[in-house]
């Protein structure tokens, strides 16, 4: 009777045993620089033909925009009061995208190798080189205002005497020392709404998307800060020149040296300003950089870049054991801005309301840019997918379709 007592106890002492042992997960794969290993789809358990029918959805559905950028822009933008061009542009490429599942590359077509502007894609950089100036503690607080950090500025190329009509005006640059800009804190900018007034590069925020009512450019109401979302270039560039000044260095250089080079992306990648956007930085000439390509100029990427850029948000900023940027850092920028559940920090846009994406999951997020180009991240499916020049009213169908290939 005891031989059989001990007997079972040690049948259910295995058992139970079997049930709480914890199979280690694999490790996660990140791609080293220059080279990205390639999956068959059927090899990591999705549907081949789906995915093909995904791409194929993708070339049909080619956002009907000019190729020529610079077109583009003066057939929307343009048109905007103020609105002409003072940065680069270039034409675009064919429809370009990469689909990086459990970070393995499963799919790619179009021209993932060229160099493209990715238009407000760039915000999501901006916000990075912020996220890491919180980091190290150039940055106290998001909810510092702005105005404590930013010393005047000077223009860069002014002429050495300056003409007769300028006596008397400032000459250096102040953009956050109106009454209500004194107010802006940092979470203010990077959630877009701030509601910054005043004129930057030569462009002045009420030309930026303008109210349909002209009655309103110059005499409205300004809004408290936090109260009210507006997508708005002129505040995202004001943005970018606090964060290059609290850095003392370009952006492009600090984004390179603190994450691009450290998730292994190519050296083609170029963040650009505009030919005015000049100052006078420790007696250097440095370049403040535009939050995207409204006016020209902003990030020219390759889709892989974009790629590896999603891959280190998925992993909450950390890229093989190395936390790039904190976790706490990417908690907040996807969560919700009050005044527009489905923004986070610039250019995180969430599908809470599941109303643009609505074959995704909730918890995804996507970078987004005119054009349109988008940087899907999904952490429930282990998924990111750069799609490049897609009309924006076919991106849920091409979400549906890749999801269906990965079939969770």
């Amino acid at each position: 009777m005891t031989l059989k007592f001990t007997t079972v106890l040690l049948v259910l002492s295995t058992i139970t045993l079997a049930q709480n042992k914890v199979t280690p997960s694999a490790k996660p794969y990140f791609p080293a620089a220059h080279q990205w290993l390639r999956k068959n789809p059927a090899e990591m358990g999705l549907v081949a033909s789906k995915l093909h029918d995904a791409i194929t959805f993708h070339r049909e559905n080619e956002v009907k925009n000019p190729r020529s950028m610079e077109q583009s822009h003066y057939q929307s933008f343009g048109k905007e009061p103020f609105g002409g061009a003072i940065g680069p542009f270039a034409d675009r490429g064919e429809p370009t995208g990469v689909i990086v599942y459990k970070g393995y590359i499963v799919a790619e077509w179009g021209e993932p190798n060229r160099c493209d502007i990715t238009h407000s894609v760039t915000k999501s950089f901006l916000s990075t080189v912020v996220g890491l100036a919180v980091d190290r503690g150039l940055i106290r607080s998001v909810n510092d205002t702005v105005a404590q950090y930013m010393p005047p500025i000077e223009l860069y190329n002014q002429p050495v005497t300056r003409p007769t009509e300028d006596f008397a005006k400032p000459e250096l640059l102040t953009p956050f020392e109106t009454p209500h800009n004194r107010t802006i804190t940092w979470d203010h900018l990077l959630r877009q709404t701030s509601d910054f007034e005043g004129t930057l590069w030569g462009k002045t925020d009420w030309a930026d998307r303008p109210d349909t009512d002209p009655a309103k450019w110059l005499n409205r109401k300004r809004n408290a800060p936090g109260s009210v979302y507006e997508y708005n270039d002129v505040r995202v560039n004001a943005l970018a020149l606090a964060a290059t000044s609290v850095w003392r260095k370009p952006l492009p250089q600090v984004l390179k040296e603190n994450v691009m080079d450290a998730i292994g992306a190519s050296n083609t990648w170029r963040w650009t300003g505009y030919r005015n956007s000049w100052i006078v930085l420790d007696g250097q000439a440095v370049q403040s950089v535009s939050g995207g390509g409204h006016w020209g100029g902003g990030m020219f990427i390759n889709a892989l870049d974009m790629a590896r850029f999603g891959l280190l948000t998925l992993h909450k900023g950390n890229w093989n054991g190395r936390q790039l940027l904190s976790e706490q850092w990417l908690r907040q920028a996807t969560t919700p801005t009050p005044a527009q559940p489905t923004y986070g920090y610039m250019n995180y846009f969430l599908n809470t309301d599941r109303k643009l994406l609505p074959s995704a999951p909730a918890s995804s997020y996507y970078h987004l840019g005119n054009g349109t180009n988008m940087v899907y991240v999904d952490a429930e499916h282990e998924l990111v997918m750069v799609v490049r020049w897609i009309d924006t009213k076919a991106m849920d169908g091409m979400v549906k379709r890749v999801l269906d290939a990965v079939g969770k």
